[in-house]
């Protein structure tokens, strides 16, 4: 695809997502834009389908919702809150250290920093992302296995990790498209871009598309 492509592909997978859900994370924050909220959703996300997660935090965020008192949850308790999302166990000692963190080094609150939050045991470069972008709405490009993958199979850059993928957006995608470019091609990856076989017959960027890597379709 061509560079300058990629403005017409933006504004076209706009009105195209309006049809779809938005992720489970993004709804969390558009919910008052709480950056504990979105740190925690995205922590329980983490290998974990978006309906099973959406009501896990809900279950979560009503027994509480900031740093001090989810420290006074038993962990047997918060085990039984979050359940069944993946690694129900090791995502509640996660939050606990996480929220320990909090309370004793931020008095109480979420870091807006990447480098700051990547220092939070659970917190890698997605979620990092994610909360600056979503609970801040700072700049930042998170990018999962969908980000990664339809930025790959457009053209757009050519890189072999999510993580490489990132950097090379930061360096060639227009700053006004960051904080967006994440809820755009995750509800596009999930509905009709997808892994295997993705949709493009009814794509609406297939004239855009160089379908990098894409060995059958719908």
């Amino acid at each position: 695809m061509k560079n300058e492509d990629i403005n017409k592909i933006i504004k076209i997978l706009k009105k195209s997502i309006k049809q779809w859900k938005v992720p489970i994370v993004t709804q969390v924050a558009e919910d008052g834009r709480d950056p504990f909220k979105v740190l925690i959703s995205c922590i329980l996300s983490l290998r974990t389908k978006d309906d099973t997660t959406a009501a896990a935090s809900s279950r979560l965020f009503k027994i509480t919702d900031n740093p001090a008192k989810m420290l006074k949850i038993k962990d047997r308790t918060m085990e039984k809150t979050i359940y069944p999302v993946g690694f129900y166990r090791t995502k509640t000692r996660n939050i606990k250290s996480i929220c320990r963190i909090l309370v004793d080094k931020y008095k109480s609150r979420v870091p807006d920093e990447i480098d700051e939050l990547l220092k939070l045991k659970g917190v890698g470069r997605k979620t990092a992302n994610l909360v600056v972008t979503l609970g801040y709405n700072k700049l930042g490009i998170c990018v999962d296995t969908h980000v990664h993958r339809i930025s790959n199979r457009l053209g757009y850059i050519s890189t072999t990790t999510p993580e490489k993928t990132e950097f090379a957006l930061r360096k060639r995608l227009p700053q006004k498209h960051w904080i967006i470019y994440n809820d755009l091609l995750v509800t596009f990856g999930q509905n009709l871009c997808k892994p295997i076989s993705p949709v493009c017959s009814i794509c609406p960027i297939y004239n855009y598309c160089d379908r990098v890597g894409v060995l059958k379709s719908r």
